[in-house]
């Protein structure tokens, strides 16, 4: 990995919607990959829409002070994912977008897994399994406390392979946390293939249901559906909720939906061109160093 850099980076305009803000963060989250030659770039894509309206329109945070006492708390548990939650940080104004052409850097806080370090997380992750658990604890002191934030949480469905999340989910509502939500990505594809063939999950909302959580599903690219969804928790006094979101890995960008290889690779300069054009953005900037790879060419 390079040193940090004062190189320039994407030039886009403000995001004025939950939309433009998915926009922005899915541009920014491949140039930062492309240029660190990192990964888990389909993974981030799939989300993308999530963390739009959760930072848009649901979470209450103050960008300005991030360690607000009363604000929300949010837990990415899929932390392998994090290029797109600090490019939307970066977005709302937790720290400067030019701190983006950072990512990956030796020395830099941007770790390719989400790192507290960074203004406006709340819990370092990448070692799956952890952060449900974690968020049960913050809900737990939160009602101990009598206090009103809530913590919302954000699981990949390969994710829930690990033992660790069903000991908490059972947890959950034992104690009656309906200040806890759990958005599930279910994008079906996991590390090593689909997750019917790695190890099946369906039917996933009512194994949530069985362990008395109350559950919604959603097309997970839908904002309009997101924001209802997320606007009425918690759906059930005494009970978490869960929000099982039907989503693509790669959304937004034809070549990279549904393709199991980006998990783990990073698009090469001309494949960057291609995303940013499908996205409707320029790359502006001159993009940069970046770490040479042996990548593919743009896809036709």
């Amino acid at each position: 990995m390079a040193e940090p850099t004062s190189n320039p980076v994407l030039d886009l305009p403000p995001a004025t919607s939950s939309e433009a803000l998915a926009r922005n963060g899915r541009a920014r989250a491949a140039w930062m990959v492309s240029r660190s030659n990192s990964s888990h770039i389909g993974g981030a894509y799939s989300m993308a829409d999530l963390l739009a309206v959760l930072y848009h329109d649901i979470l209450k945070v103050r960008p300005s002070d991030p360690a607000w006492a009363e604000r929300d708390r949010f837990i990415l548990s899929k932390g392998h994912a994090t290029a797109v939650l600090y490019a939307i940080l970066a977005e709302r104004g937790f720290f400067p977008v030019s701190e983006l052409a950072d990512y990956g850097a030796n020395g830099s806080r941007l770790m390719a897994h989400v790192s507290h370090g960074v203004p406006g997380v709340e819990f370092s992750t990448g070692s799956l399994g952890h952060g449900l658990g974690f968020a049960c604890g913050r809900a737990l002191s939160a009602r101990r406390t009598d206090q009103a934030w809530r913590v919302f949480t954000m699981l990949s469905d390969g994710e829930l392979d690990e033992g660790s999340n069903w000991e908490a989910i059972l947890f959950a509502p034992q104690h009656r946390l309906d200040n806890l939500v759990a958005i599930i990505d279910y994008n079906q594809i996991q590390s090593l293939g689909d997750v019917s063939e790695v190890l099946e999950l369906a039917p996933l909302a009512d194994k949530f249901r069985a362990f008395r959580w109350s559950v919604r599903e959603v097309d997970g690219h839908d904002h309009r559906a997101i924001r209802e969804a997320l606007s009425a928790v918690p759906w059930e006094p005494g009970r978490p909720s869960c929000l099982v979101a039907r989503t693509v890995k790669g959304k937004g960008v034809g070549f990279l939906e549904n393709q199991l290889l980006w998990h783990y690779r990073a698009p090469n300069a001309a494949q960057l061109g291609q995303i940013l054009g499908e996205l409707g953005c320029e790359d502006r900037s001159g993009g940069g160093d970046r770490v040479p790879s042996p990548g593919a060419p743009a896809v036709k």
